[in-house]
C-alpha cells in the first residue's frame, strides 16, 4: 500500500516538472516573437518600403555635366596625328635592314684584310642593297684602282674610302635645297608627281605642315582627279594642317584645277601652291601629256613652278629607278622624295637614282608619322649604312 502511494507521488512530481518545462518554453517563444495579436484582429501588414524615387536628394550621387566635345572623332582615313615633341627618327634606326646586308663585308674589312673574298662580299652587299650593278661596278672600280696603286693599304682604309666615294657621288647630283623664290604676287608652285601608291598625297600633307611651320601660307591643289577619294584624302590633310584647298569634280580636268589654285593663291596672297597630280592614266602617253599640260598651266603668270618633286617608294628597289626615268621624260623633275625608307627598304636606291639620273634626293620619309619627312643628309645616310651593328 505504502509502495503504491510512493509510486503515485513520484508520477505526480514528474508530471509537474514536465508541465513547468513546457510552460517555460512557451514563455520564451512568446517573448522572442512579441505579444500575439488578438484572435479577432487581423495581423498587421508588413511595413512599406519607400520607392527608389522617394530617396532623399542628398543620397543620390552628384554627376558633373558632360564636357562639350572640342573636336570630332578622327576618321579612320584621316592622316596620322602630329608626333608632338617626339624625337624625329634617325637614319641609323631606320636603316637596320640594309646595314645588315653590309655587316659581313664591314666585319671583314675591320679585320684588316683585302682579298678576293673582300671584293666579292662588297659587291654582293651593294647589289643586294639595290645600289644596282652599274653603280656598284663604278664604286668598286675606283676603289680597286686605289688599292692597286697602294693608296689604300688596309680594311679600315678601304671602308673609309667607300664611305667617301658614296658621299661624293651623292654630292654631285645637285643641290638638295628646296627652291622657294617668294616673289610678291607670284606664288611658288611645287608639282608633286609619281605613280599611285608611293605616298604622293601623304607627302603633300607632310610638306604642307613643314612649310606652314616655316611661316609660309600654303594652298593645296587636288589635281589627281582620276584616283577615287584622292581629293578627299588631300582635304583631310588640308584640315589637319590648317591650309586651304582647291578641288574639282572627280574625273575633271587636272590642269584646270591647278590653274584655279594658282589664281586663287595669287588673289589671296598665298606663298606656295602644292599640287597633287595623277599617277596613272589609261596609257603612258596620256600620263605624259597630262603632266606636260599641268606644268605649262602652272607656270603661267602669276604662277612660278620652282620644284617638280618625284615621289618614289624605297621598298620597290630598281622599279623606282624605272619610274624615275618615265617621269623625267614627261616633266623636268628637280628632285626626289624617297618615301618608306624604314625597316623594310634596302635604301641603296638612293645612290642609284642620284648617280644614274643625276637627280638629287631632297627629302626622305623615315616613318609614317607626320614629322618623319626630313631633309636628306648624305653624311648620316652613309654613316648609318656602313656603321657596325
Amino acid at each position: 500500500m505504502i509502495g503504491t502511494i510512493i509510486i503515485l507521488v513520484i508520477l505526480v512530481a514528474v508530471l509537474a516538472v514536465a508541465a513547468g518545462t513546457v510552460a517555460a518554453t512557451r514563455a520564451r517563444r512568446r517573448a522572442g516573437r512579441g505579444p500575439a495579436a488578438p484572435p479577432d484582429r487581423p495581423p498587421a501588414p508588413p511595413p512599406q518600403t519607400a520607392p527608389p524615387t522617394a530617396a532623399p536628394a542628398a543620397a543620390a550621387p552628384v554627376r558633373a555635366p558632360p564636357e562639350p566635345e572640342t573636336a570630332a572623332r578622327p576618321s579612320e582615313t584621316a592622316p596620322p596625328p602630329p608626333d608632338g615633341d617626339a624625337a624625329p627618327p634617325s637614319y641609323r634606326s631606320r636603316l637596320g635592314s640594309v646595314r645588315g646586308l653590309f655587316s659581313g663585308a664591314v666585319s671583314a674589312l675591320r679585320s684588316g684584310r683585302i682579298d678576293a673574298a673582300t671584293w666579292e662580299s662588297l659587291e654582293e652587299a651593294l647589289i643586294r642593297a639595290d645600289v644596282g650593278v652599274a653603280t656598284a661596278d663604278a664604286l668598286l672600280g675606283g676603289l680597286r684602282a686605289r688599292v692597286d696603286a697602294k693608296e689604300i693599304s688596309g680594311g679600315d682604309d678601304l671602308l673609309a674610302a667607300l664611305g667617301t666615294a658614296i658621299r661624293q657621288l651623292l654630292e654631285t647630283a645637285g643641290t638638295r635645297t628646296l627652291r622657294f623664290d617668294g616673289a610678291p604676287g607670284s606664288p611658288d608652285v611645287w608639282l608633286i608627281v609619281g605613280v599611285n601608291g608611293v605616298g604622293k598625297t601623304t607627302t603633300i600633307g607632310k610638306l604642307a605642315k613643314r612649310q606652314s611651320a616655316a611661316g609660309r601660307s600654303v594652298l593645296l591643289a587636288a589635281g589627281d582627279t582620276f584616283r577615287a577619294a584622292a581629293a578627299d584624302q588631300l582635304a583631310l590633310w588640308a584640315e589637319r594642317t590648317g591650309t586651304d584647298i582647291v578641288r574639282g569634280a572627280e574625273g575633271g580636268d587636272p590642269s584646270a584645277i591647278v590653274f584655279d589654285a594658282v589664281q586663287r593663291a595669287a588673289a589671296r596672297g598665298n606663298d606656295l601652291v602644292l599640287a597633287d597630280t595623277a599617277g596613272r592614266l589609261h596609257t603612258k602617253v596620256n600620263l605624259v601629256e597630262e603632266l606636260k599640260k599641268i606644268r605649262r598651266v602652272a607656270d603661267r603668270d602669276p604662277g612660278n613652278v620652282t620644284e617638280v618633286l618625284l615621289v618614289l617608294d624605297a621598298t620597290t628597289g630598281q622599279n623606282a629607278l624605272a619610274q624615275a626615268r618615265q617621269f623625267t621624260e614627261a616633266v623636268d623633275v628637280t628632285g626626289i622624295v624617297l618615301t618608306k625608307l624604314d625597316g623594310t627598304a634596302k635604301g641603296g636606291i638612293v645612290i642609284a637614282v642620284q648617280r644614274e639620273l643625276g637627280l638629287p634626293v631632297k627629302l626622305v620619309g623615315l616613318g609614317e608619322g607626320v614629322d618623319d619627312l626630313v631633309d636628306f643628309d648624305p653624311d648620316e645616310f652613309v654613316e648609318a649604312l656602313l656603321a657596325a651593328e
